[in-house]
């Protein structure tokens, strides 16, 4: 039975932030697709039925204690690990990359869902061992076979993007919950030979020509630095105030790639200028700091480590994704929440935000 005074302490504000990002998220998607010669449903109108649906899964999942995640954790990662095996089995490929399973009815990226899957088990792991604080080698031994698997999974599809995305939000919870200078040191200075290691025998050579291009975009211009030079283009082309709704001359003409899922963004600075991104990163700094306060106000640990999560899964998002299209970041392929064409991606964002409120429903009982 579900308890009517929870809901007296629904957050209506953070849900019309998130739909806000989400609706300037769908009318620039419109724009972006404009020009595209496509049958069937317009992009703009699937992302609105993801954003619904998104809608019903906040409604749903707040109905239910958060704590149901704590038990829950192991099994979905379980479920998840074996599902990105299945992906590099039977999945769906495109573009160089086998990320997808085909359902028939749509399509989705386990991968994507393993973002919020690691947080649960993070936050499960580090509320039965309370008592670790100041974490050293040995402690952090066991994290890191939990978060090796998907990573190595996620790399072998290979999606760079996503596996760094988990390896962050993993890294950020442990800086909570506290790692020893000497050890933060010793890891910093042994990444360097590591580095070198994942360069020689890991990385794909489109990958290795991402990593050269983010130094130096013009190398190969027609080629792999061809997103970053269009993309800072679009951007510094808007100006202050934008060329207007469906006038960006980068995106109606096409010479912006991926112009509606990873590079949305460069689209949205060239119609609406300086002016515009400044509103959208006001949003966005608005979603982060109201995420943070949760977990601020939280007293219960399993709750405060899974607000910290879900904040910093969200935080990494935005900041490799603008980080990426404005040419400071290499281009790995990171959607920017809510706001990327994308139905796992927008799931994945709402699913994130439910827990959050959630969270912030039930902070009085604990």
């Amino acid at each position: 039975m579900i308890d009517r005074r929870l809901f007296t302490h629904f957050d209506w504000g953070f849900l019309l932030l998130v739909l806000l990002i989400a609706g300037i998220g769908v009318v620039n998607i419109a724009s972006a697709t404009a020009s595209y010669h496509t049958t069937g449903i317009p992009y703009y109108a699937k992302q609105i039925y993801w954003v619904i649906g998104g809608i019903f899964l906040i409604v749903t999942l707040c109905s239910f204690d958060y704590h149901i995640l704590e038990d829950l954790s192991w099994w979905a990662y379980g479920v998840l690990m074996f599902l990105l095996v299945v992906v590099l089995v039977v999945g769906r490929s495109s573009m160089g990359a086998t990320r997808w399973l085909n359902l028939g009815f749509f399509s989705f990226q386990p991968s994507e869902l393993m973002k919020i899957v690691i947080v649960m088990v993070f936050a499960r792991y580090f509320t039965e061992k309370a008592e670790l604080t100041g974490l050293g080698f040995r402690d952090l031994l066991y994290p890191f076979l939990i978060i090796i698997g998907p990573v190595l999974l996620i790399m072998k599809q290979p999606d760079l993007g996503t596996a760094m995305l988990v390896f962050l939000v993993a890294s950020s919870i442990l800086m909570f919950v506290g790692i020893r200078l000497s050890t933060l040191v010793s890891i910093v200075l042994g990444a360097i030979p590591a580095f070198f290691l994942a360069w020689h025998f890991h990385l794909r050579d489109y990958q290795k020509e991402r990593l050269l291009n983010f130094l130096d975009p013009e190398r190969d211009p027609l080629g792999s630095g061809y997103h970053i030079i269009q993309s800072k283009i679009a951007v510094g082309s808007g100006g202050f105030l934008g060329k207007g709704f469906m006038q960006g001359t980068q995106s109606q003409l096409h010479f912006l790639p991926e112009q509606h899922t990873d590079f949305a963004f460069s689209v949205f600075s060239e119609e609406w200028g300086f002016a515009g991104c400044l509103v959208v990163m006001v949003l966005y700094f608005s979603l982060i700091f109201w995420g943070l306060n949760v977990a601020k106000k939280c007293n219960d640990r399993f709750g405060k480590l899974l607000a910290v999560g879900v904040t910093a899964m969200l935080f990494w998002h935005i900041m490799i994704n603008i980080g990426m299209v404005i040419g400071i970041f290499p281009v790995v392929g990171v959607p920017l929440p809510l706001f990327s064409y994308g139905g796992t991606s927008m799931i994945t964002s709402m699913v994130g935000a439910a827990i959050l409120l959630n969270i912030q429903m039930r902070r009085f009982m604990f």
